[in-house]
């Protein structure tokens, strides 16, 4: 594990000209939770990995820590819409993994964006802050968070294609949360849709072969 900038991350490198895919690991989980999709996604191009971890320890069981990129209350996740709500922790967090990617020094262009749960949400923070339009877009299993600070933000990424998908049945955020997000982005004028699929708050198989299709769709679009 390495350390760029504050934050700490796993990566794989395979050659310079290849862009990089940044995943953001969900709450609890730590930077290796979600390295092994690397070896999953089917992708017929060459790319570089980085998971980076979360900045904040957390609770999750007896005598277990994980890690998180703000803190989340159980009760929060009781919420039906929590689209306007900014969680305290979120803006130091978006700063200091922008300060990660330029330390990465590499340009945005050739950086895709993704993250699940919690992750996704963080990824969608740092791709609409970010000072030039990133590569590629990724939500897995995310909701819509902090709109109104959002919302002005879309009009630097209107046209730009993004992968969604979520469960039907997920218990931990619900599939309304997805259509918000959904509807969030297609009407600031983003292209893309939900994947739907019969399950809970995971990445399946199926999604992951639709996720290899849209990387490599990104890859060869943005490669100069």
């Amino acid at each position: 594990m390495r350390k760029l900038a504050k934050v700490y991350c796993l990566d794989e490198y395979q050659e310079d000209t290849a862009p990089w895919i940044i995943l953001f690991h969900g709450f609890g989980a730590d930077a290796a939770d979600l390295a092994p999709l690397k070896d999953y996604i089917p992708l017929t191009q060459k790319a570089n990995w980085l998971f980076p971890q979360g900045l904040l320890d957390v609770p999750i069981g007896p005598g277990w820590t994980g890690k998180a990129w703000w803190p989340l209350s159980l009760a929060s996740l009781q919420i039906d819409d929590f689209s306007n709500e900014k969680p305290p922790g979120l803006e130091k967090a978006r700063q200091e993994l922008m300060a990660m990617i330029d330390a990465l020094k590499v340009p945005w262009s050739k950086i895709i964006l993704g993250g699940f749960s919690q992750g996704a949400m963080m990824a969608l923070e740092v791709y609409l802050h970010a000072p030039e339009t990133p590569a590629g877009l990724v939500l897995l299993s995310g909701s819509l968070i902090d709109k109104e600070e959002l919302k002005p933000l879309m009009v630097r990424r209107q046209g730009e294609r993004f992968f969604q998908s979520h469960g039907d049945n997920d218990p931990v955020l619900s599939i309304k949360g997805a259509r918000r997000l959904e509807t969030f982005l297609t009407q600031g004028g983003m292209k893309g849709s939900c994947l739907a699929f019969p399950g809970g708050h995971e990445i399946p198989p199926q999604t992951l072969q639709k996720l290899a299709t849209y990387l490599d769709q990104q890859i060869s679009v943005k490669s100069p």
